[in-house]
């Protein structure tokens, strides 16, 4: 598992992985930030590399996500051999889609429903350190855009999976009036960006139309599902008053706006953490892979040092990798979002 920053010659590094490791399955991304242990940082290229007698893994591709999500999902999870052997008790696998092609959130839903939900997913979109322009994965030596890929993880032993954002409600809730897409329309009937605007008023901050980012990094969508919010980052005011969010926003849907503090998402870190190791049942965990969002590391600066700490000073010793990404996914038991914005994502495999 392999997440480079955009400076890479990605086709360059995947060959060299292939000439050092040439049995590997090789999946991987792009990505907005990368950690390793003790070190974090933008710019570098990290990996984690499995292997042992109870397990089996297998790769799976989508080339066109952006021609349908159930056809991604079919051509990925057509090569899953733990659909059809029953060998090994526990069925994971780590995705990692190009975001930019859209579509992110209803492929973990297909994937669901290709998989019978006998499996249970992580990973993200890849990155490109938040420039939104091109992002890539990686299958072996070949690096795709408008693709997602999956490595497969059959295991004796349970993966455990931890997701938490560390954002609360901070409006009143708006109803989603008109959506496209990644594109929200209009909240109560108004355009979108009005809505955010008189929230920035009445709390004393500023929205600048041609500039928002800094605005929106601080203040963003929180759609509500019941017990819990799923997390939208907005990119962009568009010319209409539309706003340009990071993922689909479903039309119809209860939103408000989110705040959240250095704090609140490092506790939420750690609550990930703890969630994932006990899953474990038990089991001493022997590494681990962490998913934050490029805009929780840009809005949290220098501290986002400490959110990946608290991951780590959990872990006793466990391998921890990971990058930022653009949107995280997790679909486990009791976590069936599927597609986020803005959390923490942790995954721990158990020696």
């Amino acid at each position: 598992m392999v997440f480079a920053a955009p400076s890479y010659d990605h086709e360059a590094l995947l060959d060299e992985l292939a000439n050092c490791c040439p049995e590997a399955l090789v999946v991987g991304a792009s990505s907005a930030g990368e950690f390793m242990n003790h070190q974090r940082g933008e710019g570098l290229a990290c990996a984690l590399g499995l292997a042992g007698d109870d397990a089996r893994f297998g790769v799976g591709v989508a080339r066109d996500v952006a021609g349908g999500a159930a056809e991604a999902a079919r051509q990925i999870t057509s090569g899953f051999t733990g659909l059809v052997d029953f060998a090994f008790p526990h069925r994971s696998a780590l995705v990692m889609a190009d975001a930019l092609a859209g579509h992110a959130d209803l492929l973990v839903d297909e994937l669901t429903l290709a998989t019978g939900g006998q499996y249970q997913f992580f990973g993200g979109g890849a990155g490109d350190n938040a420039a939104f322009q091109r992002t890539s994965v990686f299958l072996g030596r070949e690096v795709l855009n408008g693709a997602a890929v999956a490595l497969e993880m059959l295991t004796a032993k349970p993966v455990g999976i931890g997701v938490r954002h560390g954002w609360t409600p901070a409006s009143a809730p708006f109803r989603v009036t008109e959506a496209d897409g990644m594109r929200l329309i209009s909240l109560n009937g108004l355009p979108a960006a009005e809505a955010f605007e008189t929230y920035a008023a009445t709390t004393g901050q500023s929205l600048d139309r041609a500039a928002p980012i800094p605005f929106f990094l601080h203040n963003i969508l929180g759609v509500e599902t019941g017990e819990s919010h799923r997390l939208r980052v907005p990119l962009a005011v568009l010319p209409d008053g539309s706003i340009l969010c990071a993922a689909e926003v479903p039309e119809g849907a209860v939103v408000y706006i989110m705040r959240a503090s250095v704090a609140s998402a490092v506790e939420a870190a750690q609550e990930a953490t703890q969630a994932a190791l006990a899953a474990l049942g038990g089991l001493k965990p022997q590494a681990a892979l962490f998913f934050d969002c490029v805009a929780t590391r840009l809005r949290m600066g220098d501290h986002f040092s400490e959110e990946v700490a608290s991951v780590r000073e959990q872990l006793a010793g466990a391998d921890l990798v990971g990058c930022n990404t653009h949107g995280q996914i997790a679909r486990a038991e009791g976590q069936f979002e599927g597609f986020h914005n803005c959390t923490a994502v942790v995954v721990v495999v158990p020696a």
